[in-house]
């Protein structure tokens, strides 16, 4: 591995107060995080990620703190690392080699390529068995039809139209297309989109997906089916943490957790 979390210790991260009340209590600056460490090297730069996204860089071998961005998401928690890596390499992306994090556990992703048999005016819709076991065939759970083709010129294909003006392989389209994130899925050098569909949040429980393609006379196709996909919700982080207490007696400490 390039960079190391070797050596690096009581990583921190606090709020940035943007403002203070008459009584002390603060208003924190939203989605920004003063991180700070310790660290036993002295000639390498460092690197933040969080949650597995590269977030910054240190500009020189003794800066120990740094102000990060961060997810906007109160109800999840924010996983942040430091790395120690050689200065030469302080401004590249490792987060390849550190994995990303998902910390939203609760949600499902399902991903369809799209293959230029479909009909043009055709459009997929996602059925659920909502934990029951059965796929229920007659109630989509999409809010909205999901459209293969938002329009017609997404079909032009592979240098048609105004070759070179928009992704290659794939022109005259905004579609990912080959090359470009996706290279190898679907039909060599025209097929290689993809749509992604992400449902509601959903409650712990076992659960299976059908998708089906409907054409603009209403004509569906056989099913396509996931396996069985277990959600289990992450818990809900403690957002302030006081001392109520401390039992010295007992050895205890007593928190208020909120």
């Amino acid at each position: 591995m390039t960079i190391t979390s070797e050596k690096i210790e009581k990583v921190r991260a606090f709020e940035v107060p943007n403002g203070v009340f008459g009584d002390g209590q603060i208003v924190s600056a939203a989605k920004i995080a003063f991180v700070k460490w310790q660290s036993g090297w002295s000639d390498k730069f460092y690197q933040v990620y969080v949650n597995g996204k590269y977030a910054g860089a240190t500009s020189d071998n003794e800066q120990r703190h740094m102000l990060v961005q961060i997810p906007d998401s109160p109800q999840t928690a924010v996983k942040i690392e430091v790395f120690a890596v050689e200065a030469q390499k302080a401004n590249v992306d490792f987060s390849d080699e550190v994995g990303s994090v998902e910390p939203d556990k609760s949600r499902v992703c399902i991903q369809l390529l799209r293959s230029q048999v479909l009909p043009l005016d055709s459009f997929a819709e996602i059925y659920s068995d909502n934990g029951s076991g059965e796929i229920d065939y007659e109630n989509p759970i999409n809010n909205t039809p999901i459209k293969i083709w938002p329009s017609w010129q997404s079909k032009a294909g592979f240098a048609m139209s105004k070759f070179g003006l928009s992704d290659f392989g794939y022109d005259s389209s905004a579609a990912i297309g080959f090359g470009k994130g996706f290279f190898g899925y679907g039909q060599f050098g025209i097929d290689a989109d993809y749509i992604e569909w992400l449902s509601e949040q959903l409650p712990a429980g076992t659960y299976k997906f059908g998708v089906k393609i409907i054409s603009k006379n209403g004509n569906k196709s056989s099913s396509v089916e996931t396996g069985q996909i277990t959600i289990i919700p992450a818990a809900k982080p403690a957002e302030h943490l006081a001392v109520v207490s401390f039992d010295k007696q007992n050895n205890k400490l007593i928190f208020n957790v909120s």
